[in-house]
């Protein structure tokens, strides 16, 4: 193999591979940089906006023979270039005649389910390069000792937990009118700021450092360029070191030529400034903090590939700089993604603390020595390095996505720590609740109970509803969300509405969805339906233990799996139940059946 050449997107990929991993290549490696081409070389590192461009004598790579390289290595090949519509697939299609090798650690993302949160599919990077030829995941790194291991500190506000809704007439900071509605996590630091919310993380994340390292590398990954500021300002407002050194806390974004100015300084591991650094997505990808201690997850994240890149960022162990495992904190709910089963590497601690405690995960519930958290897929147009020095590109440039909505600043709505957790994983991986409070429970009860003056009052209203969905608006509308039902309780995510309302207000014994499902097959219940009804009817129960009655009852469902594999909605009502009636009627007596015990 005489010749290789090593393709990236972003500068900092490139530099940090000359002078890491390619490191011992020495002289015979070459950067390619001012549009100019050298042949003298072995290896030959570029980026795709060094040699490419619409006009014809930026696409330098033309002046290489199409067989000049034996060896063609993408970079991040997650990323985009090789789909079909990439303005730089022209490179790879050019150089055919060399083994194109793709390095990525995520080549695959799961697809997101109907009715689920969209989720872009970066599959073409496997449309291209095929499967993985060599597969190590982080659960073996981590295993091996190769990886770092982390601990998860998840911390719940009560406006990501119940939602915000403003009263008539609201004005924000800048007197705009607010629009009337509820406000989720969301909405926050996208179409609505609430400043004391910022404040909150700011101050946890602080509160963390200060008992533990206050000199710990840390990423706030924010939900835009603007949210990064704003969660700049509030650290530095907060950290005395940070307010005589203006490099202890800075913003690494597209927009931020001065913060970009301080990124090889943050990821040089003997460099001690700057401390924290708050991003958006410039520090999502490929971009290597040895020394990382602590991420933070104030972002809003619904793709398993950004969220492994996140992760991706904390790693490396580093015994030189004391660093055996890192922390991952979580303020928006992304790590929900650890219960994917397209996740690979579960962390060995997970804490939530309650408002008095320290936001340190306990020490005792760690087994260290045992065990050793632009959309992704979006195309190299939309997330590009555009350096800027004469024809060489040197600055990243993040895509500031268009605000649909105005956007409202609000400084006088309280926000507290709403969930209290503590939990660790046992050693056969499973998941275990060693503490958990809710602080705002007692709200929950008294707004339930004064929706429902006794249990019988909600029994005969749950019995009454056709429909169970209209109960779960009417709580809502009140204040009271399914999603902050089941954060009030340990495992509310395998409750059924009933038994969250029922628990929380009148302090019933509650059953799992599952349990229920259970007990209605136990019954017999479908002996008197035929062959083809009782599979429908066995799926619902399967779709009802998963998800929740809202499920069952959308008409929707007979579309998804595996009904579609059964018949069309049609044939299911009309030739299977005799009609769209015959089947109303036996969802109807299924719901009945569900809480036949509790009724």
């Amino acid at each position: 193999m005489k010749h290789i050449l090593f393709l990236a997107d972003r500068n900092i990929l490139i530099d940090q591979t000359i002078q890491q991993d390619f490191a011992p290549f020495g002289e015979v490696m070459h950067k390619i940089r001012n549009r100019k081409v050298e042949r003298r070389y072995e290896i030959y590192l570029s980026l795709y906006q060094a040699v490419t461009g619409n006009a014809e004598w930026k696409q330098i790579y033309r002046q290489f023979p199409p067989d000049f390289f034996d060896l063609v290595v993408i970079d991040e090949c997650h990323r985009g270039s090789a789909a079909e519509d990439s303005a730089w697939r022209e490179v790879l299609d050019y150089f055919d005649q060399a083994t194109h090798l793709g390095l990525t650690a995520t080549p695959k993302e799961k697809r997101a389910a109907k009715g689920e949160t969209l989720i872009e599919d970066p599959e073409y990077n496997l449309k291209y390069f095929g499967n993985p030829i060599y597969t190590y995941s982080l659960r073996q790194g981590i295993e091996d000792g190769f990886l770092a291991p982390y601990k998860v500190i998840r911390i719940v506000t009560d406006a990501d937990a119940l939602g915000y809704t403003p009263e008539k007439g609201k004005v924000d900071k800048d007197g705009q009118l607010v629009e009337q509605r509820q406000y989720n996590t969301k909405d926050f630091d996208r179409t609505l700021i609430l400043t004391k919310r910022t404040e909150l993380v700011a101050r946890r994340v602080w509160e963390y450092l200060q008992a533990t390292d206050p000199m710990a590398k840390t990423i706030v990954f924010c939900d835009d360029q603007p949210h990064a500021e704003r969660m700049r300002q509030s650290l530095v407002n907060l950290i005395p070191e940070a307010a005589k050194n203006r490099r202890y806390v800075v913003r690494i974004t597209g927009d931020d030529k001065e913060g970009q100015a301080q990124l090889g300084y943050f990821i040089d591991n003997d460099e001690p400034y700057p401390v924290i650094a708050t991003t958006s997505r410039l520090l999502s990808t490929g971009v290597d903090a040895k020394t990382c201690k602590l991420i933070v997850l104030d972002q809003s994240i619904n793709s398993m590939t950004q969220f492994k890149q996140i992760l991706g960022r904390g790693t490396r162990i580093r015994e030189d700089y004391g660093k055996l495992y890192f922390t991952i904190m979580n303020f928006k709910n992304a790590t929900r993604l650890f219960q994917d089963p397209e996740f690979d590497g579960e962390p060995v601690t997970v804490h939530e603390p309650r408002p008095d405690e320290s936001v340190v995960p306990p020490e005792e519930t760690v087994a260290l020595d045992e065990a050793g958290n632009v959309q992704e897929g979006a195309r190299p147009r939309d997330e590009v390095d555009l350096e800027a020095s004469t024809e060489e590109v040197t600055a990243t440039t993040e895509v500031r996505e268009p605000e649909a909505r105005p956007r409202y600043t609000i400084e006088d709505v309280r926000v507290r720590t709403a969930v209290e957790r503590s939990q660790y994983l046992d050693a056969n991986g499973r998941l275990i609740t060693e503490d958990y409070r809710a602080p705002l429970k007692d709200q929950m009860r008294k707004t339930l109970r004064r929706e429902f003056a006794s249990l019988d009052d909600f029994l005969r209203r749950w019995s009454s509803a056709e429909r169970k969905q209209a109960v779960l608006d009417e709580l809502a509308g009140q204040g009271v969300p399914l999603a902050a039902l089941r954060q009030a309780v340990p495992d509310g995510e395998a409750l059924d509405v009933f038994d969250l309302v029922a628990h929380i207000a009148f302090d019933q014994p509650p059953l799992s969805r599952r349990e229920r499902a259970d007990n209605v097959r136990k019954r017999n219940y479908f002996g008197k339906y035929g062959e083809d009804a009782r599979a429908v009817l066995d799926a619902l129960l399967d779709k009802y233990a998963d998800h929740g009655i809202a499920d069952i009852e959308d008409p929707r469902v007979l579309e998804l799996p595996p009904f579609d594999g059964i018949g069309s909605k049609t044939q299911i009502r009309r030739g299977i139940f005799g009609g769209s009636d015959k089947f109303s009627e036996a969802l109807t007596e299924l719901e009945q059946m569900l809480y036949q015990d509790s009724a």
